[in-house]
């Protein structure tokens, strides 16, 4: 059994050097919607388990009353409720009433020979629909997009909120931190060094070759020589979530690593909202670096305040490797974006 101090270390990130007491946690509503789903129940735990959550709202079109009957039970302070579309408690409207942070993993999951694409037109109606009622609830809310293809339901999200009049490109984000942890992982793997302390910055979109480890930016990346190591890693990194997809069969994509990973993103925004300064995390938002050439959302790190994005860093030094990963990265992504900006124009 996993201790109290123990699992609020695992939810620390690379970059902090503690989590918030629970005594100085202000009074933080997070809503999940998705929650039923195989990313949904293991983050809904993780956040039941995380001191700065204070009321803990589960939406999905069935099952969240018994998720949150089911982590109820776990004796931490977050008071935790179910919404069905029809159920006595109120529906996605109810839900998202007060919510600070909204986390979005709802969607259907990938398949072995599936790309993140081809989830697209399912999940791009699912994410529209939830952020209409988002922009009209809670249009404040911090909105945190896991559902895939991420390089283009961000966009949607965005078009959504714009149309609504509410748009604020502090409080968009598409969590990407799971190529973060994933680069961690494996770079540690290589190096002997320990994960918690190999921080890899990873940049771009979220998908295939928009994913861009900055090795070269690791204290831990020359362990990795150019070369078939480096294309190895660099490959693993970029297409980890394939290794899942086969690795079970054709059960169930990543879904617990990408609980973990969002659970750290919304503590780290957490803390960030609290007041905590210094807060970064690497994330897909609304951003110049690129834009002209056509790619105006971009994943760097960037630094959390208590309005949102408070500062966007930019790449920085890098490889001659790294650079043709980023000149591979940039007309996928803008080919992504687009995707998004049009499917939602022709799908209102």
């Amino acid at each position: 059994m996993i201790g109290r101090t123990a699992l609020r270390s695992a939810l620390r990130t690379p970059t902090s050097a503690r989590l918030f007491s629970s005594s100085a946690a202000s009074n933080r509503a997070v809503a999940v919607l998705g929650a039923s789903g195989g990313i949904g129940q293991p983050l809904s735990l993780l956040l039941k388990n995380d001191p700065l959550v204070t009321q803990l709202r589960l939406f999905d079109v069935r099952l969240a009353p018994g998720v949150a009957a089911d982590i109820g039970h776990v004796n931490t302070p977050a008071v935790t409720t179910g919404y069905s579309p029809d159920g006595p408690e109120g529906g996605l409207e109810k839900a998202l009433e007060g919510a600070e942070v909204i986390v979005i993993p709802a969607g259907v999951p990938r398949k072995p020979g599936m790309t993140r694409d081809d989830l697209f037109n399912t999940n791009a109606s699912i994410v529209r629909d939830l952020a209409k009622v988002a922009a009209k609830v809670a249009p404040k809310a911090h909105l945190c997009i896991i559902s895939n293809p991420v390089n283009s339901t961000v966009p949607i999200c965005r078009e959504v909120f714009k149309k609504a009049g509410v748009y604020d490109p502090k409080k968009l984000y598409g969590v990407t931190t799971l190529d973060v942890t994933r680069a961690s992982t494996f770079l540690s793997g290589i190096s002997g060094a320990k994960p918690s302390e190999t921080i890899v910055p990873v940049v771009g979109g979220h998908s295939g070759v928009t994913i861009v480890p900055l090795l070269s930016q690791a204290a831990q990346g020359s362990s990795v020589q150019a070369g078939e190591q480096y294309e190895k890693l660099v490959h693993r990194i970029q297409f980890g979530g394939d290794e899942v997809v086969k690795a079970k069969d054709g059960a169930g994509s990543a879904t617990l690593s990408m609980a973990y990973a969002a659970a750290v993103f919304t503590n780290s925004l957490l803390r960030a909202l609290n007041g905590e300064k210094g807060v970064k995390e690497c994330a897909y938002v609304e951003s110049p670096l690129y834009k002209d050439q056509g790619v105006d959302f971009f994943a760097t790190p960037v630094t959390l305040g208590t309005d949102g994005v408070e500062e966007i860093h930019p790449v920085g030094k890098i490889s001659s490797e790294e650079e043709k990963l980023i000149e591979a990265c940039v007309p996928e992504l803008k080919k992504n974006i687009e995707k998004g900006v049009s499917w939602c124009a022709e799908n209102p």
